[in-house]
Parts: structure tokens; C-alpha cells; sequence
């Protein structure tokens, strides 16, 4: 199995020079090739998909003929100068409907059928119906099979796992739901299913497993029981991982086997101690690495916007760092070929219950663990049911201080845009600005403060307020 090199996300880029030399008559066309080059290029992790150029904008060769930037008064009529839309993010009856239809009742019964595997080892045994990991992950994959309402491709993915020359059988269990085909690409929702005691060879010894990892398992169960009623645009595969315990390795053979074009990996969710307990903050850690404009932090910035919409009394607590301290999961695989992922874990663990026998059913929260379902749920379902996620758009500066014309192609699954320009450092996605698709395409914005740096992208929007992932963030200072 080769070892993937781990990635560096970049360091944010501004580009001031780029606006100031485009304001030199003699370079505008030069100026204008090198900011579409690097507006395009901006913050791009490793294996990330190449963006197409957008066309150029109508008013490219009135702005090629001039000796400067285009002025506010010579801006042709085809450019919407500071839109206003009413089609904006909210929460869709469709997806809200899924959302309550999420049951406390169904997840308490996943985990507790886990749990009476007695254990989950990676080194327990594989040929009983009743006992251990071979009971396990076949429970897993009929599991998916039942609720998958017949629309769910469910396969085992397997392979020889060597630890100090002790060879086993694992195998990870692959559930996909094919989207419509309007939307490439896929969106992963992962969760390891084994599960282990204080001694990570201990095949024997009772290994409950249920808040490590039953509760990432059922919610990503109830998930795939709800998402798949219906037909989306995108591709959703659900992997339920094995032997993570023992170094991530269903996850790593996954990457180096199964997923040979990561660059169709929009993103990965995934929960790892998610049931929670009586009594703890109503919050999720999202554990997500800088810097401040990495795709994972834009990742974790979109999860926490959309969660705000539907479940606004259910914080997400962004979490700079790729995960606790000396601690793994499976997202770190993903990271580290360059596909932003996410760990999800419950606001406070309780340490005298991690990989022991009294981590048991009958310690969580399960009012908890469906609010944790239902925040991937919301952020899942707005992914594959919105329109593709756009391009960074092209910015071209004006000679008035403070505006920008930006420039983007229009896809036809869109009913409006919004605008991102958040100002550096922000946590958060706003200000935005929200643009109908009849006026989308070239727009000006004309009143942004001249001294800000922001970090602008755009996301598309259904006129039912499903909102795609925004662009890759670009910096502009007006």
C-alpha cells in the first residue's frame, strides 16, 4: 500500500499589485490576462479540479479600447450595477420535510445492534452471525441494503490488512446513491464502524463500541434511509470504514484504490463520536485546518451557514486543527491528498468511556445524535440538490474606488447567485449580495469599502433557497 504525502493547504494570496497595475494604461491587457489567471488559480488544494476561464465579459473590448478602468457612467446596460434579488438562501419545505422525518427511534436501534456484536475488532472473529466483526459489517451492508428503498449500490470493498505479520480480511462496505447526472461528481459521508478496547490488538476482550463508532454508523444509516426517497442531482456514497482503530486503513485503501479521480470529491463528512450524552453543550466540534481560505475551512464555513438555516439552536464549533490533539480519524486520509474533509465529534467527550467496555448504549443522547444527523443531513441535501457549484468569478477592477465588475457564466439549474465578500479574518460567509439569474452573469458592485480585503466566491441558488458550495475563495481589495 503506497503512503500518500501529507498536504500543505496554502497560505491565502492577495493580489493589491495585480489592481494597482491594471490601473496603468499601458498594461491594461496584460494586467487583465494575469488577474484572470490568478482570480482562477487562487487557494486551490492539491488534485483540485482545473476551473475553466469564464467567457470573456461583453464589455471586454469596450474595456480593451479605453486608456483605464471603466468609470460607473460608461458601464453598458447589459451590466446590473448593485442587483437586488429575492431569491436567497433559506430553508426549503423539501428538505426540512426530510429533516423531520429523521427518527430517534431508528438510530437508537442502529447503535444498539452494534453494540451487541460484543466487539468490533479488527482482530475478532470474522465467520459468526452473532458475535464480532464479520457479524458486524454484514449487519452494515444488508443494513443499507434495507433502507436504500432500492435505489442504493451496495458493495463490499475489500482487502488483506498485514499488522506485525498477522494477516486478516477487512473489508469497508460502499453504499452509493446516483444522482441524476445534472451535477458531477460525488459527496461522501464516512463513518468507521469498528471498534476496540485499550489494547488495539485485542480481538476477545467486550468492545461495545457505541459512542466510538456506532453513533457515526447510525447517523450515516439514517441518512442514507432518508436521503434515498428521492432523486437527487449529485452522487452521494456513503462508506462505512473498516480497521480505523489500527491506523485508518480501510479509509487509506479506499484512496488508493477506489477513488483513483479524487478531484470529483466535492467534500467528505465524517463522524466520529457523534451520540453525545446527557448534559453536554448542544454544539458540534467541526475539526477543520487552516489557513483562513483552505478549502476545508471553506468546507466547515458552508457546513455552519447552512446548519444556521435549519437548525439554529445547534451550534457547530469550528475547530482549527485537523483533529484532537495525538487523535485520527478517517477525514485526515482525505486531507491529505488534498480533498477537503471534515471531522465531526460531539462538543465533549467523556475520556473514561474511550475504547472501554462501559462505552455503552445506554450513555447517549440520542436527542443529540439526530440533531447530528440532521445538520449533515441539511448540509448533504443542499449539495446534491442544488445546482453545481460555480467557478470563482473573474474580477475586474474600475476606476471608482471601491468597485469591482465581476464576471461569471450562468448555469442554467440556477434561479440567482449570492455573493460572498468576507472580509478576511471573518468567520463567517456575509456580507452578501444577492444577484436573480436574468441580471447574473456581469455585475457590478460599486460601494465596497476601498481598504478591506475580502474573500470573495459564489454560490448558486435555487428559487427555493437550495444553495450549492460556494466557489473557491478568491482575494480582492477594491
Amino acid at each position: 500500500m503506497r503512503d500518500w504525502p501529507p498536504v500543505t493547504w496554502p497560505a491565502p494570496i492577495s493580489h493589491p499589485q495585480i489592481f494597482s497595475l491594471l490601473r496603468r494604461p499601458s498594461l491594461v491587457f496584460i494586467g487583465l490576462l494575469v488577474l484572470t489567471s490568478v482570480a482562477c488559480s487562487l487557494l486551490q488544494g492539491p488534485q483540485q479540479p482545473i476551473i475553466p476561464s469564464p467567457p470573456a465579459p461583453v464589455s471586454q473590448e469596450a474595456q480593451d479600447s479605453q486608456a483605464a478602468p471603466l468609470a460607473l457612467e460608461a458601464l453598458p446596460e447589459s451590466v446590473a450595477i448593485n442587483p437586488v434579488s429575492n431569491v436567497v438562501p433559506r430553508q426549503d419545505p423539501e428538505i426540512q420535510s426530510l429533516l423531520d422525518a429523521v427518527s430517534q427511534q431508528q438510530l437508537v436501534a442502529y447503535v444498539q445492534t452494534l453494540e451487541s456484536f460484543g466487539t468490533r475488532s479488527t482482530f475478532s472473529v470474522m465467520d459468526r452471525s452473532d458475535f464480532g466483526v464479520g457479524a458486524a459489517r454484514l449487519w452494515v451492508y444488508n443494513e443499507f441494503l434495507r433502507v436504500g428503498n432500492g435505489r442504493l449500490q451496495v458493495e463490499f470493498d475489500s482487502f488483506p490488512l498485514d499488522l506485525g505479520g498477522l494477516v486478516t480480511d477487512q473489508q469497508n462496505v460502499v453504499a452509493t446513491l446516483r444522482g441524476n447526472g445534472s451535477v458531477p461528481g460525488a459527496v461522501l459521508v464516512t463513518a468507521h464502524y469498528d471498534s476496540r478496547t485499550l489494547n488495539p490488538n485485542d480481538g476477545v476482550s467486550r468492545a461495545p463500541g457505541a459512542d466510538d463508532n456506532a453513533s457515526g454508523v447510525a447517523a450515516m444509516l439514517e441518512m442514507a434511509r432518508v436521503l434515498s426517497s428521492q432523486t437527487w442531482n449529485q452522487d452521494v456514497i456513503f462508506i462505512a470504514f473498516a480497521a480505523e482503530e489500527q491506523g485508518r486503513h480501510g479509509s487509506r485503501h479506499y484512496i488508493t484504490n477506489r477513488l483513483p479521480d479524487s478531484a470529483g470529491v466535492d467534500g467528505v463528512l465524517n463522524m466520529d463520536i457523534v451520540g453525545g450524552r446527557p448534559g453536554i453543550p448542544q454544539s458540534v466540534r467541526v475539526f477543520s485546518p487552516g489557513p483562513d481560505t483552505s478549502l476545508p475551512r471553506q468546507l466547515a464555513r458552508y457546513l455552519d451557514f447552512v446548519g444556521g438555516l435549519y437548525l439554529p439552536t445547534f451550534d457547530v464549533i469550528t475547530v482549527d486543527a485537523v483533529d484532537r490533539e495525538g487523535r485520527y480519524s478517517d477525514h485526515m486520509t482525505f486531507l491529505d491528498v488534498g480533498i477537503p474533509a471534515l471531522r465531526l465529534t460531539e462538543s465533549v467527550e467523556d475520556p473514561n468511556r474511550n475504547h472501554n467496555a462501559l462505552d455503552t448504549s445506554d450513555a447517549l443522547d440520542y436527542n443529540y445524535l439526530r440533531q447530528v444527523t440532521q445538520l449533515n443531513l441539511a448540509v448533504v441535501a443542499n449539495m446534491i440538490g442544488a445546482p453545481p457549484q460555480p467557478a470563482p468569478p473573474t474580477v475586474s477592477p474600475m476606476a471608482n474606488s471601491g468597485a469591482v465588475i465581476l464576471t461569471w457564466p450562468v448555469d442554467v439549474l440556477a434561479d440567482g447567485y449570492v455573493l460572498s465578500f468576507r472580509p478576511v479574518g471573518a468567520m463567517d460567509y456575509a456580507p452578501f449580495r444577492f444577484v436573480a439569474a436574468d441580471q447574473a452573469g456581469q455585475v457590478a458592485i460599486t460601494d465596497l469599502d476601498a481598504g478591506t480585503t475580502y474573500a470573495l466566491s459564489l454560490a448558486a441558488l435555487t428559487a427555493n433557497g437550495r444553495i450549492s458550495l460556494f466557489s473557491p475563495e478568491i482575494l480582492i481589495q477594491p
